[in-house]
């Protein structure tokens, strides 16, 4: 069975600058991946790259078997960026947003039908925000809108998720809706590439982890262990520190059998 993501030997970059060097990462059906780093490491560009947002500048990237650049099945794939944005300024309900993941899968052209009702009131439902679907996004926390966007996401019914920091800024029992359901799109058969700043409640679901440190992949193998003042309790942060990672030093704990690279 071909691997869900291949990425080759990929730098890629914005405006001139190359921020990823010579990456390399596979995904195969039904793993989830966490990709873990600080900020500015590349972890946010690896992703845009591999959903072809960010142009590829020299290596190759596979999506299910095929090359990205003749890849056209978007449907099987359903993003969750970090905010959605549709809370200011845009008169949208939780239902009507959810609702747009189907167009990938029903096309602009066609009425929606009984399948496109009932994948909204699961994909609601599994998030826990089936008695929010009439609601406008704007009278939701930020957390009930990031819940919105993986409703939105699963309701495509895709066979990848690419999520980018879901937990980012949210509140607890979000972050607990957001495990509830990925681990129900998971146990279905789904493949999640997850970024994350911190594990929380999905560290029991992340099969294995990758770490981008200074556009490179630093480590991969599984979750890191915080180690020292991250392993007090309330202090979850799983990413390198520049200056820690520039000296060598690494406060987390891997695994025996672990592998950094």
């Amino acid at each position: 069975m071909s691997s869900v993501i291949e990425v080759r030997h990929a730098a890629a970059g914005y405006d001139g600058r190359e921020i990823l060097r010579d990456v390399s990462l596979t995904v195969d059906p039904g793993e989830v991946v966490a990709v873990l780093g600080a900020n500015g490491s590349g972890k946010s560009t690896l992703i845009r790259t591999v959903l072809g947002l960010v142009p590829l500048r020299r290596g190759e990237i596979d999506l299910f078997g095929t090359p990205q650049r003749r890849f056209r099945d978007w449907k099987r794939i359903g993003y969750v960026p970090q905010r959605l944005g549709a809370g200011s300024g845009v008169p949208a309900t939780v239902g009507e947003v959810v609702a747009s993941g189907r167009l990938a899968r029903r096309g602009f052209f066609r009425l929606p039908g009984a399948a496109d009702r009932a994948a909204v009131r699961d994909a609601l439902e599994s998030v826990g925000l089936l008695d929010r679907i009439g609601d406008p996004v704007a009278t939701l926390s930020g957390g009930q809108q990031q819940r919105t966007l993986i409703a939105r996401a699963l309701a495509g019914k895709p066979d990848l998720l690419v999520l980018d920091e879901p937990n980012a800024g949210v509140d607890q029992s979000s972050q607990e809706a957001f495990a509830a359901a990925l681990t129900g799109f998971a146990a279905d058969g789904g493949t999640i590439l997850l970024i994350l700043h911190e594990l929380g409640p999905l560290r029991p679901l992340i099969g294995r982890s990758v770490v981008v440190h200074d556009g490179t992949i630093a480590y991969r193998g599984p979750s890191p262990e915080p180690a020292g003042h991250h392993a007090e309790p309330g202090h979850d942060h799983v990413h390198p520190h520049a200056d820690e990672a520039k000296a060598g030093i690494c406060e987390w704990a891997p695994t025996e059998g672990t592998k950094a690279y």
